[in-house]
């Protein structure tokens, strides 16, 4: 596993870079959660010291220090388990979560649209989330919410909770592609059907965990042809993740001659690691 890789990485200020340099949102909440799953409590709780230290009033978290403005990496920071990261802070996250969707679901985006005649998309009546606020919703940002939600949903049941959780479903079903598979968010480009990109399949298949949908069977055979074909690290991870989600994953499958390089993919590989031991900080209440 990548263990030592996070723990040399680690910026004095107790946050991580992507990959070297200043201290990010991202980097710093898979550190946190990979170290944490891996029993590497001295070194997380510095991290958690950043992501507090760095938190908004508004609930969430910027992408980094000196960022006014929260953005989609407060998923991150809400997967973190609730008696580590704080309880305030973690129903602060939530709050954040529940009360931000892509520009184009805000009535004021649909009252304009239909006052100059434009009908709302099929792929678009159902809210996804945004990477930052007042901004369109696509597949990424939707994909990490949405496993943050579920898990506060299995750990806290609320109906709030679950109202997104169903509509964040529905974003990610809608904005399938074709053949199966996910891209950024569009099913379509010039008039022509999107192709699938890896990451983003894995992504929304590892959100669609326990969904029930005769689509999904054709996004788990193109996450299986990803698998075999592509060699991005951050890609492959994600596929892992998605086709585990759905018991997909075939046995004894490894990542052979991949190099991690940067801290998001080092700590997921140890995520992942994690959770074929039994702990999987995605899915467990």
């Amino acid at each position: 596993m990548n263990i030592d890789g996070l723990v040399g990485k680690q910026n004095g200020d107790g946050g991580w870079p992507h990959r070297r340099g200043a201290s990010w949102t991202e980097p710093t909440a898979y550190a946190v959660l990979a170290l944490l799953a891996a029993g590497e409590r001295a070194h997380a709780e510095r991290g958690i010291g950043w992501l507090l230290a760095n938190r908004r009033a508004d609930g969430g978290w910027p992408a980094c220090a000196g960022v006014d403005q929260s953005c989609w990496a407060t998923a991150l920071a809400a997967l973190i388990p609730e008696e580590r990261l704080g309880a305030g802070a973690h129903r602060g996250a939530i709050r954040w979560l529940l009360g931000t969707t892509g520009e184009e679901s805000t009535f004021s985006y649909r009252l304009r649209q239909f006052l100059l005649g434009n009908a709302t998309p099929p792929d678009q009546k159902s809210p996804g989330w945004p990477w930052t606020p007042e901004t369109a919703a696509w597949v990424g940002p939707t994909s990490v919410a949405l496993l943050a939600l579920a898990k506060e949903g299995r750990r806290h049941p609320a109906g709030a909770v679950d109202v997104r959780v169903a509509e964040g479903r529905e974003f990610l079903l809608n904005r399938m592609c074709r053949g199966g598979g996910w891209n950024h968010g569009s099913v379509s480009a010039l008039g022509y059907p999107a192709d699938p990109y890896p990451e983003t399949t894995g992504m929304a298949l590892a959100a669609l965990r326990g969904c029930h949908s005769a689509q999904l069977e054709r996004s788990l055979e193109v996450a299986r042809r990803f698998l075999r074909e592509c060699r991005s690290a951050d890609a492959l991870n994600w596929l892992r993740l998605g086709l585990s989600a759905h018991g997909e994953l075939p046995a004894g499958y490894a990542a052979a001659e991949i190099q991690f390089r940067t801290v998001p993919e080092m700590a997921i590989d140890v995520l992942i690691a994690a959770a074929g031991q039994g702990a999987n900080v995605f899915w467990e209440s």
